[in-house]
């Protein structure tokens, strides 16, 4: 991020920081850097756990998140707790200098509450109502089952909100699928006459007289995820992120009220999900934490890249990497392994990004249950697998890493806008099969990280001083004052670049009656005249370069003399024939770009390194080959580099500043070269200029 929002951090994230430094295990402060695992004691012995913690403090591991699914041990009958087990665990884990995060337990409640309250049961789409035997089968919007977790959680903060060897709380896990339950719907209507007060302005700004859709009061309103009127889609998936947010929030709360102020609040989300905006989740939460898996083992380090820069984005701050895969997963069409390089090369990667905490999961390998089969550190006979060594080698570096990377974060001159309006706007209209907004970010993030080598992907509301370059692909639904935000970005001397299908839909998922780009036509001084989907590539050329276009094409047109077409469309379909693909204009020192075209990608990087280079972005670390992966992260008088190979071949690597080894080697002696061999990590440390 920006120095300047370095420098802005919230007190909150200030006393928690310090707070954590005086937390406890064994009465030692916890690194800056920590590697970690789930475990889950309460499926084993408790004789067996002191030789896993005994294991773990071998692998140099710090900390252990445990009892996110463990209601059943803990509230084996409604209001009989017991926390003894859990007391236990956690006290012969500080023994081991092994700090804990506890989960609470509401992602699989237990068989009595389900018996006995089934109108707590999830119902599907479909009507079908959940059943008890797996994970996520409760209703998110019921209220008996919103007492009942605010219960367990305000109980075990009570009980481990002041143990000093509990560092955090992670809410529930992995929350996701919406219910359609009867209280869903009364809540979606009630959710609806706030918004709208009346229904009169619902028919307005969802045009329902196409159709006969007109409503005469909300609660004809229907509740559907597809196959509907879009602004009815878009607003149930603002109200899904409401309902999960006040979810979530019921949980904090509970927690609070008891806990000591060191102690984090998170939850674990996961890969690009959209099932609700996690920008308006994370907003009361105290860090981002999320899951990362790589599951067909096949890793493509900028398609991981963008998604830790992602979650940092979420609260522009660093992070944790709540669960990772030690080799492989259970639950993909062809479980492949990662290669061990490839495990060390995506922690580190995390890292890179603002990750402050890897953890693995699991420990062991369930006897039984649905993950038997997922990878593990531990086999069933509790002892290591190889994926145990590799975490080994992994924690240690990262031990001898943490006080470099002691007070320090990423910070970025170019900003990638990523909006789950549009995400969901579009996904109910694609028009053409292949255009997956996540698969157009990838797009256009890979050639902006190979360029300038670091990316803050935020929110289109997010603060944009300081950046020099902001992209904004497929940014579909552009409410006004989004608009009015990127235009004063641009007339501040801001280099603003938007992508296809941009600025189409305002804030109730409408066509802007002005075209594309909407609201930002007359900055740009062009518009699309028309949008194709394509069934084969077109090809462009221009001051820009050559290329071709695939499965979707804009004809732009300029109406403003400083208006100036960059490409256009060579000969192809007959619409698409000479009309500019690229227009941009000049405003004051600032600028604004409409790329129309799904660009292939030897072009996409050409173009954007034109940008990249006229908006004054300079690489962290010129010159380094496309699979070498450059990271920096910056604070409290220094900058660290985090150096990746990903290739199979070796490379050298000069460095803008001579910096000190940390992994290997004399600290004392600096260095201006870095020698890379294939798959290797160097991680280096040099104050700030």
């Amino acid at each position: 991020m920006p120095i300047e929002r370095l420098r802005l951090r919230s007190l909150r994230g200030a006393l928690l920081a310090l707070g954590v430094l005086l937390a406890g295990a064994a009465g030692a402060a916890p690194p800056a850097l920590l590697v970690g695992t789930a475990w889950y004691p309460e499926q084993w012995p408790q004789s067996r756990w002191p030789k896993d913690l005994e294991l773990m403090q071998a692998a140099h591991l710090d900390v252990v998140r445990v009892g996110e699914f463990a209601w059943s041990t803990l509230e084996p009958r409604e209001g009989d707790y017991d926390f003894s087990w859990l007391d236990r665990a956690i006290a012969e884990a500080a023994r081991r200098h092994i700090y804990v995060v506890i989960g609470t337990p509401t992602a699989a409640p237990p068989a009595w509450l389900t018996s006995k309250y089934p109108d707590t049961l999830r119902v599907g789409e479909d009507g079908q109502r959940d059943e008890h035997g797996n994970r996520q089968q409760f209703s998110f919007s019921s209220p008996r089952y919103r007492e009942l977790a605010r219960r367990i959680a305000a109980r075990l903060a009570e009980r481990y909100g002041h143990n000093p060897d509990v560092i955090g709380w992670q809410i529930d896990n992995e929350i996701g699928p919406p219910s359609f339950d009867p209280e869903t719907r009364r809540q979606f209507h009630a959710w609806l006459q706030r918004k709208y007060g009346n229904i009169a302005n619902l028919n307005r700004h969802w045009t329902t007289a196409y159709w006969s859709e007109t409503y005469d009061g909300f609660d004809q309103v229907p509740m559907h995820s597809k196959d509907e009127n879009p602004g009815l889609l878009l607003d149930f998936r603002r109200f899904v992120s409401d309902t999960w947010t006040s979810y979530v929030e019921n949980q904090v709360a509970a927690i609070r009220a008891h806990a000591d102020p060191r102690q984090f609040i998170t939850t674990n989300t996961t890969h690009w999900g959209d099932q609700y905006d996690q920008y308006v989740l994370s907003r009361d939460l105290d860090m981002a934490a999320w899951d990362e898996y790589v599951p067909d083992g096949h890793f493509v380090w900028p398609d991981q890249a963008v998604q830790q820069d992602l979650v940092r984005g979420y609260k522009n701050e660093d992070f944790w990497l709540m669960e990772t895969q030690p080799a492989f997963v259970n639950w993909w069409s062809v479980n492949s392994p990662l290669p061990p390089h490839a495990m060390r090369e995506l922690a580190w990667q995390a890292v890179g990004h603002g990750a402050n905490a890897v953890l693995y999961w699991q420990w062991r390998s369930a006897l039984n249950g649905q993950e038997q089969y997922h990878g593990t550190l531990l086999g069933p006979d509790g002892t290591p697998v190889p994926a145990y060594g590799v975490v080994r080698e992994i924690a240690a570096e990262m031990a001898r890493a943490a006080p470099a990377i002691a007070g320090t974060s990423p910070r970025s001159e170019v900003a990638m806008l990523q909006s789950y309006d549009s995400r969901w706007a579009i996904d109910f209209q694609r028009q053409q099969a292949d255009f997956g907004v996540v698969k157009e970010l990838d797009a256009f993030y890979a050639p902006l990280e190979r360029y300038a080598q670091s990316v803050d992907v935020v929110s289109p509301d997010a603060p944009l001083t300081g950046y020099r370059l902001v992209v904004a692909p497929a940014l579909n639904v552009l409410t006004a004052a989004e608009a009015r935000h990127l235009a004063d970005y641009v007339r501040a001397g801001g280099h603003l670049v938007l992508g296809p299908r941009s600025g189409m839909k305002d804030s109730y998922d409408a066509l802007w009656p002005q075209r594309q780009p909407g609201p930002l036509a007359r900055l740009l001084g062009g518009r699309v005249e028309q949008y194709y989907a394509l069934d084969s590539s077109v090809p462009l050329a221009g001051v820009l370069g050559s290329g071709q276009a695939s499965i979707w094409a804009e004809a732009l047109s300029t109406r403003d003399p400083g208006t100036q077409a960059l490409l256009r469309y060579g000969r192809s379909n007959g619409w698409l024939d000479g009309k500019p693909a690229i227009i941009s204009r000049q405003v004051g020192k600032g600028s604004i770009t409409y790329i129309g075209a799904w660009l292939d990608p030897a072009l996409m990087q050409n173009v954007l390194d034109d940008f990249l280079r006229k908006a004054h972005v300079t690489p962290l670390v010129p010159g380094v080959s496309d699979d070498v992966e450059v990271c920096e992260r910056v604070g409290a008088g220094k900058r660290v580099w985090i150096l990746i190979n990903h290739g199979d071949a070796a490379h050298t690597i000069r460095l803008p500043s001579p910096a000190a080894p940390v992994l290997s080697g004399d600290p004392a002696v600096r260095t201006a070269a870095v020698a890379l061999a294939p798959h290797s990590i160097h991680v280096l440390e040099a104050p700030l200029p």
